[in-house]
């Protein structure tokens, strides 16, 4: 197991964004965080199967429909002990 902590920036607070990515964090077997930072971005901590989060960092670079991601910065993370993957 892995963990990776993510920051989104660009258009990615009130489109869905945290949902969005707990959904395909759900789907890809991962689980950990999403929440809005005061700054405007979006955290993402992930953790799970290396593949899973690689595929992960792709979606984020996508986002929902009306998302507009600017960029990612990913980083390794301290495995964590997740419960499910919650947003915050």
């Amino acid at each position: 197991m892995a963990c990776r902590r993510f920051l989104v920036s660009g258009k990615v607070q009130g489109v869905w964004f945290r949902a969005s990515t707990r959904d395909e964090a759900g789907r890809l077997g991962l689980q950990g965080h999403a929440i809005n930072l005061a700054d405007g971005r979006v955290e993402v901590v992930a953790c799970g199967d290396p593949a899973a989060l690689e595929l992960l960092e792709r979606w984020l670079w996508r986002g929902p429909e009306l998302a507009k991601v600017d960029g990612v910065s990913a980083e390794d993370a301290s495995e964590q002990a997740f419960d499910g993957f919650r947003t915050g």
